[in-house]
């Protein structure tokens, strides 16, 4: 169901053309019937153009435009009320800076009371009009003359007001249902219920879902749409909901699916001025800012400014539930006015200066079209990140990047310059160290600086790279000995097959590293930390096991092999340890 609010100044008669739209009084509160205003938000609906749709009746004097804002947040068609008795106002101008800055696309603008205003002063009212929707997205609305009360034109704005519906389409699901609250109220033995408009995505009775802030888990525990029960809401629907699991909720919560959304209280954001502003934004000034239903106290920081717009850090004192791409309006406390409006770039921006300045030139030059575009800007600026956590910042996007390891994911950029770094780490380490099989994993992780599963994403990745879980090594390297290293080596086993009563390892006259190299290649098995032997002679000390009796001492041992104790007690326990021989006390037997 479409929905279709109400603009303009005080007292220009916005009520009174809802009600001559649908038959319903919007002004709910005796107060308002008295004072002749409106105060807080007024609901009707009504059918155009043979489909059912809710009409938002806003307030427009400047005391209540906090409930203005949270009026006009979730609307298909803008209807902007100007009294042509009375012309363009002080709050008309205030109202259509916020349906220009929200980005609100389709609306008629209704030049009403015409029966109290003659020919000239209805012409000076609309000419007054053209000129102030110039260069605003209202320029191209229809403009339609009117009286409720005589009934004059008001076939034609029921016709403009469709025509609008019909080039607004129907409200786009993208499966991320949000409402935000705009009136909550209990009802005797059903509990809380809460209103408001639904965008996004669809709900069902027994749906669990999220309450922010404060991530209070509710249940759907019935759903009306303008006094029908349902079962089910789509998108850009009014919707009423009884909700359990929460006692109260006020104005400015927002509901949602748990994974869908998140809050933040510092966010990066693109913000354009109000035109009626006299000077440059400024960042000292007290403000609230306005999204949905919602309004926090925040203090800006401007980034830089150009000709259209300035880049700002918005802090807030309580978490805002926004994701990029989220339109917000900027309210001076103190003036009480709009001064500027915006859109969510990044909701949990870099914190160095010169990383948000990368962060802007990054969303500056892929841009935020789509929420895919917005979660491919993110990761560039974050490098890697969880998957969720983009999907939810970026109000639904999935990165494209296809550097990607469970649930994390690695910009492209960032991959490539992390395998270049890990490519040539490892070709240096190959350099210093020919014998051995590949660079230790964490040594790895520690030289780049990274966490040693991001290793991954570039080996998974490349060919160049073989990553065993231990080592990290090139794909077309392997180890290899030097003409001199192996001069050594042949030296050392010469001297090594000259009998079991091998010369200390020490005493072999290899370099430590060498040693390593053939112990690793086992082309020497390591007894102890300073006795090696050929595999060879390993295999004739095992052969010789089974000459000994059943029962055997170390000197038993000694003799048989023609050893010293040295070579003998650490040969013992060695064969010990790989469950060839058993000890008991002094002696051993063979197993």
């Amino acid at each position: 169901m479409p929905i279709i609010a109400t603009a303009g100044h005080v007292d220009h008669g916005k009520s009174t053309l809802v009600e001559a739209l649908t038959g319903r009084d919007p002004d709910r509160w005796a107060e308002e019937k008295e004072r002749g205003l409106t105060i807080d938000l007024g609901f009707a609906w009504t059918r155009i153009g043979g489909s059912d749709v809710g009409i938002v009746d806003v307030p427009g004097h400047e005391r209540f435009i906090k409930n203005m804002l949270a009026g006009v947040g979730a609307v298909d068609v803008a209807l902007f009320v100007v009294a042509a008795d009375e012309g363009w106002m002080q709050q008309s101008e205030e109202h259509l800076s916020v349906l220009d800055l929200i980005g609100t696309r389709h609306g008629v603008i209704a030049l009403t009371r015409i029966d109290l205003a003659d020919a000239d002063t209805i012409d000076g009212s609309e000419l007054s009009i053209l000129e102030a929707v110039e260069d605003t997205r209202l320029r191209d609305w229809p403009i339609v003359r009117l009286s409720p009360v005589t009934g004059e034109g008001v076939p034609a704005l029921v016709q403009a007001l469709d025509d609008q519906l019909a080039a607004a389409g129907p409200a786009p699901d993208c499966g991320r249902p949000r409402l935000w609250v705009d009136r909550s109220f209990r009802i005797p033995g059903a509990g809380l219920v809460v209103t408001g408009t639904l965008t996004g995505g669809s709900i069902a009775v027994d749906d669990q879902l999220m309450l922010w802030p404060g991530r209070h888990r509710v249940r759907i525990r019935g759903l009306q749409s303008h006094d029908a029960a349902a079962t089910e809401l789509g998108p850009g629907t009014r919707a009423a909901l009884n909700i359990t699991g929460i006692e109260e909720a006020g104005r400015g919560s927002m509901l949602g699916r748990p994974e869908a959304f998140g809050t933040t209280n510092r966010l990066l954001a693109r913000v354009r001025e109000v035109r009626y502003l006299d000077e440059a934004l400024p960042a000292r000034g007290a403000y609230h800012l306005h999204a949905g239903t919602g309004a926090w106290p925040v203090e800006l920081r401007i980034i830089s400014y150009d000709e259209s717009a300035a880049t700002v850090l918005i802090r807030s004192r309580g978490q805002m539930p926004l994701h990029t791409r989220d339109r917000f309006i900027l309210r001076e406390t103190g003036r009480r006015v709009v001064v500027a409006g915006g859109t969510v770039l990044d909701p949990h921006p870099p914190r160095g200066g010169k990383e948000l300045r990368s962060a802007i030139e990054v969303l500056d030059r892929i841009g935020i079209r789509t929420a895919n575009d917005a979660a491919d800007a993110l990761l560039e600026i974050r490098r890697s990140a969880v998957r969720d956590d983009l999907v939810r910042d970026s109000g639904g996007g999935e990165p494209s990047s296809t550097f990607r390891i469970g649930n994390e994911v690695m910009a492209a950029g960032a991959a490539e310059e992390l395998r270049d770094r890990l490519i040539s780490a490892v070709s240096r380490f190959h350099e210093e160290n020919p014998l051995r099989p590949g660079i230790p994993r964490a040594t790895l992780s520690s030289s780049l600086g990274v966490e040693p599963h991001m290793i991954g994403f570039v080996a998974t990745g490349s060919e160049a790279v073989i990553d065993d879980g231990a080592t990290v090594r090139l794909a077309d390297f392997s180890p290899g000995l030097s003409a001199g290293e192996q001069v050594e080596w042949d030296r050392a086993r010469t001297s090594l097959a000259q009998g079991l009563a091998v010369p200390r390892a020490s005493q072999l006259g290899l370099e430590p590293e060498l040693l390593h190299a053939l112990v690793r290649a086992q082309q020497l098995v390591r007894v102890a930390e300073d006795l090696v032997y050929l595999p060879e002679q390993v295999s004739t000390i095992e052969g010789q096991l089974k000459l000994l009796p059943p029962e055997f001492t170390v000197a038993d041992f000694r003799d048989l092999l023609q050893i010293t104790r040295r070579h003998a007690v650490p040969l013992l326990e060695w064969l010990d340890s790989r469950g060839l021989t058993t000890r008991r006390g002094d002696v051993r037997i063979v197993r």
